[in-house]
C-alpha cells in the first residue's frame, strides 16, 4: 500500500464509485447519495468530499495496483475552515439534496454519539473496484493499517452497515461496540486496541 497524494484524488474517486455504484437498498452510502438519475455523478461528490476530508485531517492509502483504497480520519486534527464550510455547503445541495439534509443530519447524530471523544483513528471509507473484489483486498487493506498503527496508543473505530463486512472485520480482531438501528439499518460501531 502507498500513501496517496492530492494528485490521487480522481484514482480515489473512481476506485470509491466503482465499488459502491451498484450498491441497493438501505446502506449508508444510499441514505447519503440523492437516488435520482444524477446517482453516479453525486457519488463522485460524496467521494471526492471524502478525499477531501481525509486527505486534510488523516491519510489516504491505495493499494500498489491501484485497486483499492482506504481514507483514514484523525478526528483530533479536524478544524473548522473557510474551505470545510465550502465542501459542507457542496456536499449538502450537490449531492445530498435540501430535502434529504435532515435525515443525513440524523446520521451525523448517530456516528457522534457513538465514536469516543477520545483521539482515535477512523477509517471513513474503503473499497474496492468493482473487477478486483474478492481478491483479498478488503482484508490486506485494514491489515495493513492495523499494523502502520500497531505502535500507536489511538485505538481504529470504525462504523459498517453490511453483517459481511462486520464479520470481517471481527476475524480482524475488532470488537462490536454498539449497533445502532435508528436509521433503519443497522449501523455496527467496531474497535481496534
Amino acid at each position: 500500500m502507498r500513501k496517496a497524494t492530492y494528485t490521487d484524488k480522481k484514482l480515489v474517486s473512481d476506485i470509491l464509485v466503482s465499488a459502491f455504484s451498484s450498491l441497493e437498498g438501505n446502506n449508508s452510502i444510499n441514505f447519503v447519495v440523492k437516488q435520482d438519475k444524477k446517482k453516479l455523478l453525486r457519488m463522485k461528490i460524496l467521494m471526492n468530499y471524502l478525499f477531501e476530508k481525509a486527505i486534510r485531517f488523516g491519510e489516504v492509502y491505495i493499494s500498489e495496483d491501484n485497486t483499492a483504497c482506504i481514507l483514514l480520519k484523525f478526528p483530533h486534527r479536524e478544524r473548522f475552515t473557510f474551505k470545510t464550510i465550502v465542501l459542507d455547503i457542496h456536499l449538502a445541495f450537490r449531492c445530498i439534496g435540501v430535502e434529504r439534509i435532515s435525515g443525513v443530519l440524523k446520521r451525523q447524530r448517530v456516528a457522534n454519539r457513538n465514536y469516543p471523544k477520545e483521539k482515535h483513528i477512523r477509517p471513513l471509507i474503503m473499497g474496492i473496484q468493482k473487477e478486483a473484489k474478492g481478491n483479498g483486498h478488503s482484508a490486506r487493506l485494514i491489515l495493513q493499517v492495523k499494523n502502520k498503527f500497531k505502535g500507536s496508543q489511538l485505538p481504529v473505530i470504525l462504523d459498517a452497515a453490511s453483517e459481511q463486512n462486520v464479520a470481517m472485520y471481527q476475524k480482524l480482531g475488532f470488537t462490536i461496540i454498539q449497533k445502532e438501528e435508528s436509521l433503519g439499518f443497522p449501523i455496527y460501531f467496531l474497535r481496534l486496541n
